[in-house]
């Protein structure tokens, strides 16, 4: 796979790691969308997969754990014509970031998201994540996780995202396919990408994903909502990847009269007299 203008830097992840797979992915994504380090903003978090943007020859921002998406719906409100990803993990995208998860899809700000779902919090040591099987055991969950694990392609989808996806970091090409759609689809769009935590996750490993992934063909019609919301439940001993439900919607940027425009609010003017007038009346 090419990097193109992507270059990757010395990263800290462990051998064998399910990150390294989705950052080349990612950088062979936007090579053959024949997008600059210019155009593209890579928004993170807190966490092994959140230190994304710092591997990757593009903008960056790195926020607090789980205050990812606040800061890229930000730049995206600001710069629509920024290509916006949000490269993080499946505590900071599910666990802290919960609430800014789910809003952000009522929003449908045009942004991507990426998340790599290891199910469990690999910077602090292996704790379970909301992601993580009941029964997995850990340091922390010494006697097995007794929590259900959150669903988060389900969760989209009912919540009306208009772009789910599942991909896997070992089936490289059909993720790199699922990326550029994501990217190129108009609105908020979900891609979670299982992959394995070779550190501290002893039960969710490359084998296990691979003996159950199987990729939906043209038989599957990801149009139909019902349908896509069983088959998101779909995960034991056969794991569906692909778009699992796509429907086109109006953006956040449709829907607003102020930001509709062809010129990005970073762009515009701005009357500072007006503005120091209003700061003034409250004096």
């Amino acid at each position: 796979m090419s990097e193109g203008n992507f270059c990757t830097y010395e990263t800290a992840w462990c051998p064998g790691c399910g990150h390294f797979s989705i950052l080349d992915c990612l950088k062979t994504a936007l090579n053959e969308l024949g997008k600059d380090p210019s155009e593209v903003l890579v928004a993170a978090g807190i966490g092994q997969a959140a230190k994304t943007p710092q591997y990757i020859n593009a903008n960056a921002f790195c926020g607090l754990h789980g205050r990812s998406l606040p800061a890229a719906v930000g730049a995206k409100i600001a710069n629509d014509k920024l290509t916006v990803i949000v490269d993080t993990g499946d505590g900071d995208s599910y666990g802290e970031g919960g609430n800014h998860f789910i809003h952000n899809i009522r929003r449908n700000v045009d942004i991507t998201h990426f998340v790599h779902d290891n199910q469990i919090y690999g910077l602090t040591k292996g704790q379970a994540s909301p992601t993580s099987v009941v029964g997995l055991v850990t340091g922390v969950q010494t006697d097995g996780n007794f929590n259900e694990p959150l669903n988060p392609v389900l969760l989209s989808i009912a919540s009306g995202a208009g772009f789910v996806a599942r991909g896997f970091s070992g089936r490289k090409e059909h993720l790199v396919s699922l990326m550029k759609q994501a990217i190129e689809y108009k609105g908020y769009a979900l891609v979670d990408i299982l992959m394995p935590c070779v550190s501290f996750n002893k039960t969710n490993t490359f084998g296990w994903y691979n003996k159950r992934v199987y990729e939906l063909d043209e038989t599957y019609d990801s149009s139909d909502k019902a349908a896509a919301m069983i088959k998101s439940m779909e995960f034991g001993d056969q794991i569906p990847i692909g778009i699992l439900y796509k429907e086109e919607k109006s953006t956040f940027h449709d829907k607003s009269k102020v930001l509709s425009t062809e010129t990005p609010l970073l762009d515009r003017k701005t009357n500072h007299e007006f503005v120091q007038a209003l700061i003034h009346s409250y004096q």
